[in-house]
């Protein structure tokens, strides 16, 4: 792990400015994907790509990947909406939605809307283009693409001001004992483990989600979450955070003994107003295959 003290003459430069020009072989929007991803720390902390350096602030990296440009691949998108101004895609599970530094050599959904349209956002640089919200690799549903900076920014703020809702389909363990209950609890990086989420009051942001039963099992439910927030992980760790982890999830729940290919989570439902046009869009999608199969697994096994 490489560490810089810094002094009194880079006080004030933003992160992100200063290890663009310390690394000068990566480009700045690689950079900020490091500062996201924890692979880059202030004070053994992770830290955001506006910060502003201090004096004696010690900045920690261990920089390994090399920076590539994203080549188009062709893929069979489920694209379930586009105008000249967005995208609704239809992500299956097990899609990677936009590259990192340690995903540069898979192929992601970014990959795959670069060969299907010249026409993406770049507000988030050139490792995320559209990408105004995302979901795990193995959550499938639906996400919005942005075509232009102007709509990229109005769903951004659309997301902020909670103008979006989105709902998901999520088979937890154990039997939920309520039609319905919201759970209001802060998330934060876990400080033990910087790959995962956790719930704690130490920097972490207000993070709020609505549970509904849909169907409940002798050892399972089926529940419906609604977002009110939009954390990282923020559906799986409030399920595992209440004893209800969702199944199949590597890292919140259980070992599963299940074929499930990851967790049991799926955006099925979009309702937002468009941000050019101002039309009340509503979409919806059927759970992948996989997880269809593992609710008949459970019934056939809690009956």
């Amino acid at each position: 792990m490489n560490k810089i003290m810094i002094d009194e003459q880079l006080e004030g430069i933003r992160i992100d400015q200063y290890m663009a020009l310390l690394l000068g072989d990566y480009s700045r929007s690689v950079i900020q994907a490091w500062i996201e991803d924890g692979k880059i720390l202030v004070n053994d902390k992770t830290t955001k790509r506006n910060y502003r350096l201090k004096e004696s602030d010690v900045v920690s990296y261990e920089i390994t990947e090399k920076d590539t440009t994203i080549q188009p691949i062709k893929m069979d998108l489920d694209i379930v909406y586009e105008d000249e101004h967005l995208m609704v895609v239809n992500k299956p599970k097990g899609l990677i939605v936009h590259p990192s530094p340690s995903t540069l050599n898979q192929a992601t959904l970014v990959h795959g809307l670069l060969a299907h349209t010249n026409h993406l956002s770049d507000l988030n640089g050139e490792l995320r283009p559209g990408i105004v919200h995302r979901l795990d690799k193995d959550t499938s549903g639906l996400l919005i693409v942005a075509k232009t900076n102007e709509a990229h920014e109005l769903l951004v703020e659309a997301l902020k001001n909670r103008e979006i809702s989105r709902e998901y389909y999520a088979l937890v363990h154990h039997a939920f004992p309520h039609q319905s209950a919201t759970v209001d609890a802060p998330i934060g990086r876990d400080t033990r483990n910087r790959q995962r989420m956790t719930v704690t009051d130490k920097n972490s942001k207000e993070a709020v989600t609505h549970l509904f039963l849909v169907e409940k099992f002798k050892d399972h439910s089926l529940l419906r979450c609604k977002l009110e927030t939009g954390r990282t992980h923020q559906i799986r760790v409030h399920c595992s955070y209440i004893q209800h982890p969702i199944v199949g999830d590597a890292t919140y729940s259980y070992k599963n003994t299940l074929d499930t290919q990851g967790q049991c989570l799926h955006a099925f439902r979009l309702k937002f107003t468009h941000p050019i046009t101002h039309e009340a869009l509503e979409f919806e999608s059927q759970m992948p295959q996989i997880m269809q199969d593992t609710i008949d697994e459970v019934r056939r096994l809690d009956s």
